[in-house]
């Protein structure tokens, strides 16, 4: 096994942010393959090489049926076995916003996953309560425990664009388990770190969960794009944050720490 961080970075047809993905994961030092789906079907590449497998947002398949269902399909029917042994196996998984509706709808998250057996999904993510579009930046509370989110500031600051990011779990007793393990790791929030309604929680989602993780905490899905808050000079106030005393932050935005803790988490524990 190599001893570089190896990060596949999955794709198909109407993934549009994979190459976002893949520079966060590098620049963090990372090496990363940005891989379509059919090769792995094909055999030509093994998922069982990497140590991270990540998903990224954008609309695979064009988001027919629903967002991330077609994909999710594949996954589960095709690569259910391999996505299996690579949990087992300690190995990371992350899902952004398209990547978090494919792993809630295979039945990945919130987990445990079983593959050859029917999808059993206890969380969706449905149709924004706007009924449009949302792109706005949002404020998230950091909770909960996971590898990818070790050493995170209380409250950060990361963009969402989505259409169908409403989190709804199946009934309330998987609402409360949730929470009760520590699974939920990301809540949307006001600037003061306090819940609130829209457009602060920009879709309604149940709870204002925003991300959460199986119970090992390494397999992670959230909605909001910390790849699109890696560098601060895409924060939409960088010039101001700089510019304040004791507010400089250097070359990182608040999303580089996620892709910093898994690369981290891999070094430490499977190299």
């Amino acid at each position: 096994m190599s001893r570089k961080v190896r990060v596949l970075v999955l794709r198909t047809a109407g993934t549009n942010c994979n190459v976002e993905t893949a520079f966060a994961f590098e620049h963090s030092g990372a090496s990363v393959d940005q891989v379509h789906l059919e090769r792995l079907f094909a055999g030509d590449v093994k998922m069982a090489d990497y140590h991270i497998l990540a998903l990224p947002g954008g609309f695979s398949y064009g988001d027919d049926i629903a967002s991330g269902r077609i994909f999710a399909n594949e996954l589960r029917l095709r690569l259910g076995q391999d996505i299996a042994r690579f949990i087992r196996d300690r190995k990371l998984v992350i899902g952004i916003c398209n990547g978090f509706q494919i792993l809630v709808k295979a039945g990945i998250l919130p987990g445990p996953f079983t593959p050859g057996t029917g999808v059993s999904q206890t969380v969706t993510l449905t149709n924004n309560d706007s009924g449009k579009f949302e792109d706005r930046w949002t404020h998230l509370k950091v909770e909960g425990k996971s590898v990818w989110t070790q050493g995170l500031k209380d409250l950060i600051y990361i963009p969402v664009a989505h259409g169908e990011g409403k989190f709804i779990p199946a009934s309330d007793r998987v609402m409360k388990a949730l929470q009760a393990q520590g699974q939920v790791v990301f809540r949307y929030v006001r600037a003061d770190g306090t819940r609130g309604g829209y457009p602060e929680n920009p879709n309604g989602a149940v709870d204002d969960v925003a991300g959460i993780t199986d119970v090992t905490g390494r397999v992670l899905g959230l909605m909001p794009h910390p790849e699109r808050h890696f560098l601060l000079t895409q924060h939409p106030f960088w010039t101001r944050l700089k510019a304040e005393g004791g507010r400089d932050r250097g070359v990182l935005g608040d999303g580089a720490k996620i892709f910093e803790n898994g690369v981290n988490y891999v070094k430490e524990n499977l190299l």
